[in-house]
């Protein structure tokens, strides 16, 4: 077909993309007081107005659809996350972690140290679902999604990668450094502005979350999952909650339920859990899965 009868075509594009309209600016060879002004950046390229406060609304777009795209264009139908706090050390190195604490710092090291089993079951857990590679209609399940950070997260997306899955980490902008560690697979490895939007593409995808010791980030996505449930904004997932001598410790859960604040069945919405095996089977239970 010639490039005249293309044209003719009715459902020929009739706009250029506007990767081409780009093009075509950077294509332009002329240089003047206009067109070294800032107000003649095409809007798209002008980092400086995206910045705006006023396009906070785009910006909450922009991550919504990124990570959303990004996604589906890789197959990921569902994933299974995992909460958890980015402090407790993996079983290599907890015993340096309490030989290198100073004195008044001692005791607390030690009951870090003695978390870092959830290292392993995390990273185990991971390891199970990834090896299972359930597929359905070409979109892989249970794809292991994690904070992206140290720790907990670097269990979960560490077992995938040793069960040669790829895994997602949905990282977060922070005062201080922060990074993706180091078993995110390259293209599924994500930055987020918002926390907001973030907690949202957590649960977008996931058929299952594993929830295991932390501090305020995963008591904050632990809540307002078990709330979204609750409410009946979103259909029951297996929640999987590692460590009750912790959580039992830090939240008096039958105590909410004594006071009438929470339902005695409300205590339903989670299972308490202590292995990678254990959780697991949870799972398959749910979905009646056949691995």
């Amino acid at each position: 077909m010639t490039e005249e009868e293309q044209e003719k075509r009715l459902n020929r594009r009739r706009f250029y993309k506007a990767e081409q309209e780009a093009s075509f600016v950077e294509a332009q060879d002329h240089s003047t007081p206009q067109t070294r002004s800032p107000a003649y950046k095409l809007a798209f390229r002008d980092t400086d107005f995206l910045l705006r406060e006023e396009l906070r609304p785009v910006r909450f777009q922009l991550e919504l659809l990124k990570c959303e795209m990004l996604l589906e264009e890789a197959n990921i139908g569902s994933t299974l996350v995992c909460y958890g706090s980015a402090r407790i050390p993996s079983p290599e190195a907890a015993a340096e972690l309490v030989a290198n604490a100073p004195p008044e710092r001692k005791a607390v090291a030690e009951r870090l140290a003695a978390k870092a089993r959830y290292y392993e079951e995390a990273r185990k857990l991971a390891q199970i679902a990834s090896s299972c590679g359930i597929v359905e209609k070409g979109m892989r399940q249970f794809v292991v999604c994690s904070g992206g950070g140290p720790s907990i997260m670097e269990a979960a997306n560490r077992g995938a990668v040793e069960a040669g899955a790829e895994t997602i980490g949905l990282n977060i902008v922070l005062p201080h450094e922060q990074a993706p560690n180091s078993f995110v697979t390259p293209r599924l490895a994500f930055q987020f502005h918002y926390f907001a939007l973030r907690k949202m593409h957590f649960l977008l995808r996931a058929k299952a979350v594993a929830v295991f010791p932390g501090g305020f980030g995963t008591f904050d996505e632990f809540f307002e999952l078990l709330t979204l449930i609750q409410t009946g904004k979103m259909k029951p997932i297996p929640i999987l909650l590692y460590g009750k001598e912790f959580w039992t410790k830090v939240v008096d859960f039958e105590a909410l339920a004594d006071e009438g604040v929470i339902n005695h069945a409300d205590l339903d919405l989670f299972h308490w859990v202590e292995t990678a095996e254990d959780g697991w089977r949870k799972i398959v239970e749910f979905y009646e899965l056949d691995c």
